[in-house]
């Protein structure tokens, strides 16, 4: 590559000061360009590694095109597509991949898109807004094939009809940010490259993703309503600059430890764990820019707890991370103080505490002699014994899903409530009510996590459900080994 790529390739630095305000989510617009910058070099780092693995006619083609059309092979270089194609070319390359098979061809293929005359280039589509003077325009990516890099299974290309759907959603989407978090929704402006539209899950309410190698690209499931466009493009674009911010800083010593993340219902490593506080920040603070709604109170007072649990528990931090943890820290502390109405706050620290003992249900493992030990124990009228659980990783990505998280939703927005007796109970205040029917359904174990939760018990719920489990030749009254497990 010419000049061009050699000067944009120069060491990038941010000050402790930018590391503190990325930290807290308010960094400025000069270190949003050295990102973006940042991630035009990681390209071109990736690009010459590729070279050092191969080298073909596509590499003298992008060269020509570099020397004719610096600034437009520039732009095709930094866009967050050309970082999917790029790693997988040079992860193929070293397993041994040819250079057909590795796609490097790629690079022809840019050079002519790059000397094809302005008159003649096909423009994509794309997504635009303008509100109360502040502008957004980003790539709609529904054909191109690297979008499937994102992780989550591409929607085929939108229909005109599609098309303007998603467009309606977006303005409206963007109205919804301006108003309420103007800060964001420029920092949102000055990073969003690419929306890629997936697949629905018709497990979840909805699914988004960003990947480490396409920074400033969102793949995101046709959004209910604008409020949930406008929350899942804050919580993408957040985990893109973090991703950037490890480009150029290692915050975490040990990334890959497993442990409890609010968020998912699978164990997360540090990094993930990480990756969720800082998301849910931003969101956290959208939530807390509509005092009047029942629902976004929820959301504010559940997600500042977590995000603030979240980045407490992190350990093994390095000097850097340190820095930009402790800055996530201070911005999320002073929200704790502020007033939620009881009703509300009763519902968020349930849904906190309901998340964390069905994740422990689901994760924890009791080996089998252990159980025994503690059914033999019950059965001679002994103290419970001294048992430990094991954490063991999850085969698969798990979203929370919880059917007592959706009708406390419903109940916030007003909804009429049809679920199961104890959840019906819960959510209404009634935890005598719910603990009598999670009692009676000890097979269930979403019905354990509701027996803990409604009946004041502290223990480790995978210890009682495991000795229970250990007694069904005589099956006890669950609430029972529940205490004395306690």
């Amino acid at each position: 590559m010419g000049s061009t790529a050699v000067r944009a390739a120069s060491p990038h630095r941010l000050s402790d000061t930018a590391l503190a305000a990325l930290g807290a989510g308010r960094p400025d617009p000069a270190t949003l360009g050295e990102l973006r910058r940042a991630r035009l070099s990681r390209h071109l780092l990736l690009l010459r590694e590729i070279a050092v693995a191969t080298r073909t006619d596509d590499f003298a083609a992008l060269a020509a095109a570099e020397r004719a059309e610096p600034e437009r092979v520039r732009d095709l270089l930094a866009r967050p597509l050309f970082g999917v194609w790029a790693t997988r070319c040079l992860t193929a390359l070293r397993a041994g991949a040819t250079p057909d098979r590795a796609g490097v061809g790629h690079l022809s293929d840019l050079a002519a898109r790059a000397r094809t005359p302005r008159a003649r280039r096909v423009p994509g589509r794309r997504l635009t807004a303008e509100h109360d003077g502040l502008r957004i325009s980003v790539r709609l990516e529904d054909t191109d094939p690297l979008r499937a890099g994102l992780g989550l299974p591409p929607a085929p290309p939108l229909t005109a009809e599609e098309l303007a759907r998603w467009q309606t959603a977006f303005e409206d989407a963007w109205r919804l940010l301006v108003d309420l978090v103007r800060p964001d929704a420029a920092i949102l402006a000055a990073i969003l490259d690419s929306v890629v539209p997936v697949r629905a899950d018709p497990a979840a309410r909805g699914i988004s993703a960003t990947s480490a190698d396409a920074f400033g690209a969102v793949a995101i499931s046709e959004p209910a309503d604008a409020t949930a466009f406008a929350v899942g493009l804050l919580h993408e674009t957040q985990h893109s600059i973090l991703n950037a911010v490890q480009y150029l800083f290692d915050l975490l010593a040990a990334p890959d430890e497993l442990g409890y993340s609010p968020w998912r219902d699978d164990p997360r490593p540090a990094s993930g764990i990480l990756h969720g506080a800082y998301a849910y920040l931003t969101v956290t603070r959208f939530w807390r820019a509509r005092p009047g709604d029942p629902l976004a109170r929820f959301e504010f007072a559940r997600w500042r707890a977590a995000v603030a649990a979240a980045a407490d528990g992190l350990r093994d931090l390095t000097p850097a991370g340190e820095r930009f943890v402790g800055a996530l820290r201070a911005e999320v502390r002073p929200w704790l103080d502020e007033p939620v109405d009881p009703v509300v706050l009763r519902l968020a620290e349930g849904a906190n505490r309901d998340h964390r003992l069905r994740w422990r249900l689901r994760n924890l493992h009791v080996d089998p002699a252990d159980a025994a030990a503690l059914a033999s124990a019950w059965r001679r009228g002994e103290p419970a014994p001294p048992v430990t659980s094991v954490l063991r990783p999850a085969p698969q990505r798990a979203l929370e899903a919880s059917a007592r998280l959706d009708l406390t939703h419903r109940l916030l927005r007003g909804l009429p409530l049809d679920g199961a007796e104890g959840d019906l109970a819960y959510v209404r205040g009634d935890d005598a009510a719910a603990l009598r029917a999670y009692r009676k359904n000890p097979g269930d174990r979403a019905a354990w996590a509701g027996m803990f939760l409604t009946g004041g018990l502290r223990a480790a719920p995978e210890l009682a459900a495991a000795a229970y489990d250990a007694l069904r030749d005589d099956p006890p009254d669950p609430l029972a080994v529940s205490r004395w497990v306690s």
